[in-house]
């Protein structure tokens, strides 16, 4: 079967596609402040394949935005794709979220694109790419200063977004930076291409030992200490 159900949780936005062949049919997305994937994301999936018509039993895989993100959102995202593939037996399709994020974007004028998610404080999770989307630096979290990226894209046209390009742009950075007016997010409906091109050439992951690309250690935020 060539229908893949791609899931994408790595953000505070969960979104779920339908595709049969590389062509989206259906689609689910909701961006909330808090995060709502454990409530939605079976929701979703239910709905995107009743409105196809179609059971769980009609998929042939199974499609995961696989981080960097939120630990939250890839762990509730990542538990549900590989229980799916084990009840089903279908394949498991990763993509890297940033990767994701870049698909939709209008590259035109540009000599690079940066997405840049939100890692907390003044770090980011974050990748370079050119104005042909390949990849030019690899995914990284980055401590940021008015000097980032300028070491690798130097005064050439760039194009930043993401919900953690905002702490660039108030650094003042020096490099020749665009930023998108809206906060962008990776969406399911971006992985449709990309996890065909996977199916294709059968380029699965192991159930056995896939893991969320978490790209730094969960941390717990101590509660404070109230005064008496």
């Amino acid at each position: 079967m060539a229908y893949i159900l791609h899931l994408e949780t790595s953000t505070k936005q969960c979104s779920v596609a339908l595709a049969f062949e590389g062509k989206l049919l259906k689609s689910r997305v909701l961006n909330l402040n808090s995060f709502s994937h454990s409530e939605k994301l079976h929701l979703f999936i239910n709905e995107v394949l009743q409105e196809a018509g179609l059971t769980p039993k009609d998929l042939g895989a199974i499609a995961i935005s696989k981080g960097p993100g939120s630990y939250t959102g890839l762990r509730i995202g990542v538990a549900a794709a590989k229980g799916l593939c084990f009840a089903l037996d279908l394949p498991l399709i990763a993509l890297n979220s940033l990767e994701v994020m870049v698909i939709p974007q209008n590259t035109d004028g540009f000599d690079y694109i940066i997405p840049m998610l939100d890692a907390r404080r003044m770090e980011v999770y974050t990748a370079i790419f050119d104005a042909e989307k390949k990849w030019v630096q690899e995914t990284s979290a980055l401590v940021l200063s008015e000097d980032a990226y300028l070491d690798i894209v130097g005064l050439k046209r760039c194009l930043l977004f993401g919900d953690g390009a905002s702490k660039l742009k108030e650094l003042q950075s020096k490099i020749n930076a665009k930023y998108l007016p809206e906060v962008h997010f990776p969406n399911a409906e971006d992985m449709v291409a990309m996890a065909w091109v996977k199916f294709s050439k059968n380029d699965f992951e192991s159930l056995a030992y896939f893991e969320p690309f978490y790209l730094k250690d969960f941390q717990v935020t101590p509660p404070k200490q109230q005064k008496i």
